[in-house]
């Protein structure tokens, strides 16, 4: 037998690896699971390897990799147990995608899980939803989750989802997201992931975030904040210099930058022009130090003492053309941090559009995995299904080179880095055949009696509001403070 070339075993010790990295952590899942454990695993694979979408849950219980009955399966969404703490440790220790000099990027986001006709389900709370029309935007009930993944350098569909946390009516959203952030950042330090000298770690978020507000909340990590500002904010500069012998409380504010008016404002410091291939021409420009004038309301209220100066960099992205748009209008972005060079603006705004891959996630766990799917009551089975539906796409992750491309006879083909998790999924039946199965065989049982008869229910389940629960004793007024 003539010798093996040095680059096809070099290809079948990776792809060795890379098995051994999904069996681990299909192992280290089994583990996770506390109660229940061999229906919820047993599950997960139904979820991995059903034939096309998941249209309803009940439906899972016919595939061939789920040997139990449709009432174990939902016996285990309604009182099963999985430790999320170390399920989250497990993901954080998985290999993660990275960007140019090994910096993680975070993609920060809420999807919300519409239950508008589930009086009954408690915890709901309104959502924001677009329509399908300019300007149709809608508040619908729902359970909304804030989903934190690590986002890939190039043009992917691929996510590594990390954590998610369902919001509940009466929750500060940035205060919950500083949370889970600062939470997410300490695992990765625990995993190795992030180590002192390391780049910081971005965090990329949409327009719906207080961005200032979580650069204030997060200054004592190594974390760096990226966010999109709306196109009406006002923001300032550093004040001047005070002039010698003029009295009085020194000014905190300079010139406002007003962001629907740039051509009043200053030259910029950094000016930067890249060539793409899907937008044209990108104009960035970035200016230095800018701040927002806050005031003691809202997410200030109770702020102690004098409200601070939240600085960064301020950076306007202007293409050629957007698919679907004839006149594409600038994005604005706030960094934070200052003394931005060139190689700082092109690594924001790219990172940034790298953002919306976050977007083919949720349609991939909406129209594909049905995350939304299930009409479930109790928001703790809610939960466990989203960590469910999570653990099946890290599966998917892991396994995206190791799965044959059983496309259709209308699909191109496609090499085995650029599959897509739609794609990757139709062979992980075949693969898993290949892996080791922790769950143990059912026992011979039998089904209960159920409801007799003809006997009614005397316990109908309560009617929960939507929106928040708790009042305020007083309404804050807008001049209930001093300007910051």
């Amino acid at each position: 037998m003539g010798s093996v070339p040095q680059t096809l075993a070099g290809g079948q010790d990776t792809r060795r690896a890379r098995r051994g990295d999904l069996v681990r952590f299909r192992m280290a899942f089994y583990g996770c699971l506390t109660a229940r454990a061999d229906e919820l695993f047993e599950l997960t694979e139904a979820l991995l390897c059903t034939e096309g979408p998941v249209r309803t849950l009940v439906e899972l219980a016919l595939a061939p990799e789920h040997r139990r009955g449709h009432g174990a399966l939902y016996d285990a969404l309604n009182h099963g147990h999985i430790d999320i703490a170390r399920l989250r440790r497990t993901l954080a220790g998985l290999r993660l995608p990275r960007c140019a000099g090994g910096q993680i990027v975070l993609g920060v986001d809420v999807s919300p899980w519409l239950r508008p006709d589930a009086p009954t389900s408690p915890q709901r709370a309104f959502c924001h939803t677009y329509g399908r029309g300019r300007g149709q935007a809608q508040m619908i009930p729902g359970w909304p989750y804030s989903i934190i993944a690590a986002l890939e350098p190039g043009r992917t569909s691929w996510t590594a989802v990390l954590d998610a946390v369902r919001l509940g009516p009466d929750d500060d959203p940035t205060t919950v997201t500083a949370t889970q952030l600062r939470e997410l950042v300490e695992r990765l330090r625990v995993a190795g992931q992030h180590r002192d000298g390391d780049p910081d770690v971005l965090v990329v978020l949409d327009a719906g975030y207080d961005v200032h507000r979580l650069a204030f909340l997060l200054a004592d990590l190594p974390v760096q904040l990226l966010g999109r500002l709306r196109s009406d904010r006002v923001l300032c500069f550093p004040a001047p210099a005070r002039r010698p012998g003029r009295g009085g409380r020194p000014a905190r504010h300079g010139a406002a930058f007003a962001l629907a008016h740039p051509e009043h404002a200053p030259a910029p410091v950094v000016a930067t022009t890249t060539d793409t291939t899907r937008y044209g021409t990108a104009h960035a420009q970035a200016w230095d130090r800018l701040h927002p004038r806050l005031e003691h309301r809202g997410a200030w209220s109770g702020h102690d003492g004098e409200l601070p100066l939240v600085e960064g960099t301020l950076i306007r992205l202007r293409v050629d053309h957007l698919p679907g748009h004839q006149d594409p209008k600038p994005v604005w972005l706030w960094w934070s941090r200052t003394g931005p060079t060139r190689t700082d603006v092109d690594r924001c705004w790219q990172a940034f559009l790298r953002r919306f891959d976050l977007e083919h996630t949720f349609r991939l766990f909406k129209q594909v995995l049905g995350w939304t799917a299930p009409k479930v009551r109790d928001p703790a089975a809610g939960n466990r299904w989203t960590w469910l539906v999570i653990v099946a796409h890290t599966q998917l992750r892991l396994a995206r080179t190791l799965t044959d491309d059983l496309r259709r006879p209308w699909e191109r083909a496609a090499p085995p880095a650029r599959l897509t998790p739609a794609r990757v999924r139709r062979g992980f039946r075949r693969l898993r055949a290949k892996t080791p199965l922790p769950a143990h065989a059912p026992k011979p049982a039998h089904p209960g009696p159920g409801r007799p008869p003809g006997s009614r229910n005397r316990r109908p389940a309560p009617h929960h509001p939507v929106g928040k629960h708790t009042k305020r004793d007083s309404t804050a007024s807008t001049t209930s403070g001093p300007a910051g």
